[in-house]
């Protein structure tokens, strides 16, 4: 089979992001993956994966990501990482870190995987415990990361922030350094799926977000050079919306574990598209000519006041999905920012934020 592809003017993507499965032991409260989820049986199989991965690499596609869920529930893992590192894309594991341990991550490596990106909830066990939904989970945690970093490969720590865990924000940059990791990514909650669920429990305030990004700040002058800390603040309270996914359709696809492609994790809630298969489609046909993908893609769809923005290529009107949520419109422009008409529903989200957070909706298998 020729991998040649006729390429339009369109940039191949730079990433896939592989959802492997829904599965995961932990139930976090602000989990990315949809409300319904997907069930075991309906998973793409390995040889339909790595069949995915050869049209990835055939496309250009350079790195691929392994997620879930925990894709380590996947007992084909390794053969998945094989196949990617054969097809020349920089494999990295985005994992939870309880399914496993030293003898899987030597397989991994040897198997050709690059990177590992490692999620805790909080460097207080205890509440670390409380929020991922699983007793014993953050030690766990502790002990994968110095199975990484036994087996040589580069560790980066996700450290999901929020108003229930932002007070220990200094120790948890700590722990990056004690834990041996490279890049520490400090993430604000982003209110989608299983977090818009539990957004009055997340919602910081201004003065917790301006401490936590003086901490942040201070941390970058004193470490550089030793630990690169990536910062992604809460939409919220921004002026002006993130580039999200570097814009729809520009980066990044990404393949659900029913092999459902889209463009970034919350797309598929979004009425009136249709988001092809990789079952039923190549790659290349998703991503250069599928109608789902070229809906959002570029400048042509935007209306005022997107549309003369001098930041219409640099945000690319916003998030997509947060226009749908919030103002019931997805071609709208992102109600983050100060100039969307529709700005005053961020104001009324905050302005609802409970005193005291309610009890979390766990994430859980309907």
């Amino acid at each position: 089979m020729s991998t040649r592809i006729d390429r339009p003017a369109i940039d191949p993507p730079l990433a896939l992001l592989a959802e492997l499965t829904h599965r995961c032991p932990l139930r976090c409260p602000y989990c990315s993956n949809p409300v319904a989820l997907a069930r075991a049986s309906e998973e793409l199989s390995a040889a339909e994966w790595i069949g995915v991965l050869r049209e990835a690499a055939a496309l250009g596609v350079l790195q691929v990501h392994f997620s879930g869920g925990e894709p380590m529930a996947r007992r084909d893992l390794a053969q998945l990482i094989a196949a990617a590192s054969e097809h020349g894309l920089y494999g990295n594991l985005i994992t939870s870190g309880t399914l496993g341990g030293s003898a899987e991550i030597e397989v991994f490596a040897k198997a050709g995987l690059k990177h590992v990106q490692l999620s805790f909830q909080d460097v207080a066990p205890d509440n670390a415990d409380r929020i991922a939904g699983l007793a014993g989970a953050h030690g766990r945690k502790t002990a994968f990361a110095a199975a990484v970093r036994a087996a040589g490969l580069p560790l980066t720590l996700n450290m999901v922030v929020h108003r229930q865990n932002l007070r220990g924000l200094p120790d948890m940059i700590d722990m990056a350094l004690a834990l041996g990791a490279r890049r520490l990514e400090v993430a604000h909650v982003q209110y989608y799926a299983w977090a818009l669920v539990n957004r009055a429990a997340f919602l910081p305030s201004r003065a917790e977000l301006d401490e936590a990004t003086a901490v942040v700040k201070a941390a970058r002058e004193r470490l550089k050079g030793v630990l690169t800390i990536d910062y992604v603040i809460p939409d919220y309270h921004a002026r002006r919306p993130k580039s999200c996914m570097n814009g729809w359709g520009r980066q990044f696809i990404n393949i659900m574990p029913t092999g459902k492609a889209v463009p970034c994790h919350a797309a598929e809630t979004l009425p009136g598209l249709d988001f092809p298969s990789v079952r039923d489609s190549s790659l290349a046909d998703i991503w250069y000519r599928s109608a789902a993908f070229n809906r959002f893609r570029g400048t042509d769809w935007m209306a005022e006041p997107c549309r003369s923005c001098e930041r219409r290529e640099i945000d690319w009107g916003g998030c997509r999905c947060q226009a749908f949520q919030l103002a019931g419109d997805a071609s709208r422009t992102d109600p983050v920012c100060a100039l969307s008409p529709d700005h005053e529903l961020v104001g009324a989200a905050l302005a609802g934020a409970a005193a005291s957070p309610p009890a979390f909706v766990y994430r859980q298998y309907r």
